[in-house]
């Protein structure tokens, strides 16, 4: 049975997400509302595994408090002083649509650490891969600003402790968060040694965000590759976005470890996307990308949680991949009909991933 690594914490769902009236304007009218960022999604992730007898079968992995030396490698330094006073204080803002309450900060650099500790657990050989489900999230979050939840950039923190920490020379990532990952592709724009992949809906969040001609500068050119998919897409577009654009862009790069961007946002029941994957689709994801891991680098995969807003579905889609990652099943059926996503590929969603596939021969080569 594959040794697969959890990391989970107590403290990640008493981060306090706080609502839009911290940073609407003051004269808004507008009724306070509790940011779509709540931890009932992620607790309930959690629960489920336990009740599906999951958790026990997999090998904890401790989270830790990642060291401000480490948070800089890719913040700035008075941003990181920023979010910690605000959080000593009266909590705040971090930037963009990211407020927080008192105590933030510490359980920001918990989410940061625990997938570290994820990265370390497989490089290390203590586990064959490994699920970090974090929270607050992190790959919105740029150099000095926090946005979308986002505080620090817990998935490219991750990759870039791989690199320093452990001696790992070439890192991919791929975010299947239905949100583009700004910030993981802020960080690595210019640097050839990251393989940065997102696959989301075209032009949700942030909006102008992860064009298909957006595919690195520099040195970094053909390290970006974004993959914005037309809104409704279901299995089909996705599972061809993989076939024609991920897994030879893997192959061509050759990492060493690869890492994912777990957001389970693109189900058919999110209320901050419009895509229509179910649970099983995430699955199918899953298997597709242990299979590359297996092929280019041991296996060595880990997977670190990102977003997911429906409370009610999120979980059924964690622990399918779970469930995937460590060969174990719970025997808990898809209660909310959520079915099969649309088997329909339209035109539009193939010009989509052809697009995104012409930029593959530029990625760059070990």
């Amino acid at each position: 049975m594959t040794r697969t690594g959890f990391v989970w914490d107590e403290k990640y769902v008493w981060f306090d997400s706080r609502g839009y009236a911290d940073w609407l304007p003051q004269e808004a009218l507008f009724q306070p509302m509790p940011s779509p960022e709540t931890p009932e999604g992620k607790r309930r992730f959690k629960n489920l595994l336990d009740a599906a007898g999951i958790t026990p079968q997999l090998v904890d992995v401790p989270s830790r408090l990642a060291t401000v030396d480490e948070i800089a490698r890719l913040h700035d330094r008075d941003y990181i002083a920023r979010i910690k006073e605000l959080s000593d204080t009266t909590g705040g803002d971090a930037g963009e649509e990211t407020p927080f309450g008192r105590g933030g900060y510490e359980i920001a650099l918990l989410a940061a650490g625990g997938a570290m500790n994820a990265v370390a657990a497989v490089l290390e050989g203590t586990v064959d891969n490994a699920y970090a489900l974090v929270r607050p999230p992190g790959h919105h979050a740029e150099y000095d600003l926090g946005r979308g939840y986002c505080i620090f950039a817990n998935t490219a923190l991750a990759a870039r402790h791989a690199q320093l920490d452990h001696g790992l020379k070439r890192v991919a990532i791929v975010d299947w968060d239905v949100h583009h990952g700004n910030g993981t592709e802020h960080a690595f724009y210019n640097d050839p040694s990251v393989l940065a992949i997102s696959l989301h809906q075209d032009n949700n969040y942030p909006i102008g965000s992860g064009l298909v001609g957006d595919i690195g500068d520099g040195h970094g050119i053909g390290a970006t590759l974004n993959i914005p998919l037309p809104a409704g897409g279901g299995r089909q577009p996705y599972e061809l976005a993989f076939i024609d654009v991920v897994i030879p862009a893997l192959e061509r790069f050759q990492p060493e470890l690869i890492l994912i961007a777990s957001g389970l946002d693109a189900n058919r029941f999110d209320i901050n996307a419009r895509m229509d994957l179910t649970a099983e689709d995430y699955r199918v994801f899953t298997q597709l990308l242990m299979d590359a891991a297996d092929r280019l680098c041991g296996g060595r995969l880990v997977i670190i949680h990102e977003g997911g807003y429906s409370d009610m579905y999120t979980p059924y889609c964690g622990l399918r991949v779970v469930e995937t990652l460590s060969g174990l099943d719970g025997g808990v059926p898809d209660g909310t009909l959520g079915g099969e996503s649309s088997t329909k590929l339209w035109d539009h969603e193939r010009a989509a991933v052809a697009a995104a596939a012409a930029n593959v021969p530029k990625v760059p080569t070990p």
